[in-house]
């Protein structure tokens, strides 16, 4: 992985200048804070899904569509302005966009209806998809030469660990608050607030390009080598991130399925049970090989997916956390492997637009066929759609481990590093 000199910056409010090893340190913290505080304020409406379906009278495809909303604004958001931090800088677009998530935050604390929540996710995804390539890049930017890898590790296990901390969270809360539909957000909204101030108190990791900003335009740009990394696992993460994307949006509904008398609780938890397994996973195989990684997460969808569906068939919730469980760790083992294989020796001015490249994939695949099973489940049924949701991801992450396998018999993986 290539290290980058850092210019010094114009000077910031704390007296921020060129960053020392213990400011590169902390930096580097700070970053991998936000991506986690990102996609914790991203899972946290899960366990409130049922909330608001019981105060509101919300339909299913309602719940999907308030999910989806959030990963499909954030996908504009990566395909126009991804590579913001590489022409402006990181500091001026990490700023920015933690400012409008905590306004989200606040309109998400005062939601009374569909609509405002609706409303508010959008305003989060394109906060969120600001802040995620510039604090992924800026993560590659701190890389330390004697630590190999240690950047591509973190932008794995960020926000998986950080999608596990906002379901929990957001389930205690549940139990515990008088109002946790309130109470959350307004604990993100001050997070995301004392970050901005965090930011603006280091140095710039990036060189900013010179010259008057284009407009906004639908554009990635992912240079040939990461390409075809991304071609060739791509298959598996469309097939683990909607995995992911179905046990975010129905999870809980599925639980009450399997389940009707049990705790409010399990529903938040089975999505938890996916992200913490991720996260252990993605830490676990840090020196595996990525491709290899990538292949055996891929082949693990299989049997993911057919536990899930035995708890609709007699075997009850343990056999559908069992499935999380499985689903966490495959999710764990490609998005890991993945990014890897695709952020190997990347240039720095290509760094926010891979990761771009790689986030507009994966909440693709989260969003759109959550939304589908969404409107399927207003016509056929949560039963009968977890099943033809189940074979086709299945059957996606067949496909990707055949791929990866050939690519791995006519070629030597591309190795993203190991951290020590």
């Amino acid at each position: 992985m290539s290290t980058v000199t850092p210019r010094a910056p114009a000077p910031c409010p704390c007296g921020a200048a060129r960053p020392r090893p213990a400011n590169r340190a902390a930096s580097f913290a700070l970053n991998a804070s936000i991506l986690a505080a990102l996609l914790a304020a991203s899972s946290a409406p899960t366990p409130l899904y049922p909330l608001y379906q019981d105060r509101w009278q919300l339909s299913a495809l309602t719940v999907t569509v308030v999910f989806s909303a959030y990963a499909l604004a954030l996908l504009m958001t990566l395909l126009t302005t991804g590579t913001l931090s590489d022409r402006l800088g990181r500091r001026p677009v990490l700023v920015a966009a933690l400012i409008l998530e905590a306004v989200a935050m606040v309109l998400l604390a005062s939601a009374d209806g569909a609509a405002v929540l609706i409303a508010a996710r959008v305003l989060q995804g394109v906060a969120t998809g600001a802040a995620t390539s510039a604090a992924g890049a800026a993560l590659l930017d701190l890389d330390d030469p004697l630590r190999p890898g240690r950047a591509a590790l973190t932008n794995s296990i960020a926000p998986v660990a950080g999608m596990a901390a906002g379901v929990l969270a957001a389930t205690l809360l549940v139990r515990l608050a008088p109002a946790p539909t309130v109470t959350v957000y307004a604990l993100l909204a001050a997070g995301f607030a004392v970050q901005a101030i965090a930011v603006l108190c280091t140095a710039e990791t990036a060189r900013p390009r010179r010259g008057a900003p284009r407009p906004p335009r639908p554009r990635l740009g992912v240079p040939p080598r990461a390409r075809r990394a991304l071609l060739t696992a791509g298959t598996g993460v469309v097939a683990i991130w909607a995995l992911g994307g179905f046990y975010s949006s129905l999870g809980p509904a599925l639980v009450r399925l399997v389940a009707p008398g049990g705790p409010r609780a399990a529903g938040g938890m089975v999505f938890f049970t996916l992200s913490a397994t991720a996260a252990l996973t993605v830490w676990a195989l840090r020196h595996t090989a990525p491709a290899v990684a990538a292949t055996g997460g891929s082949l693990a969808v299989v049997p993911a997916a057919a536990l899930t569906l035995s708890g609709l068939h007699g075997a009850g919730l343990p056999a559908v956390y069992g499935g999380a469980a499985l689903a966490g760790a495959a999710f764990g083992a490609v998005s890991q492997g993945a990014l890897r294989m695709t952020l190997a020796s990347l240039d720095e001015r290509d760094r926010a637009a891979t990761l771009a490249a790689y986030y507009v994939l994966s909440y693709l695949s989260m969003s759109l066929p959550a939304i589908a099973a969404g409107a399927a489940t207003e016509h056929y049924g949560l039963r009968g759609t977890s099943h033809v949701y189940a074979v086709a991801a299945a059957l996606l992450a067949v496909a990707a481990g055949a791929a990866l396998a050939a690519t791995r018999r006519t070629a030597s993986p591309t190795a993203g590093g190991h951290s020590r």
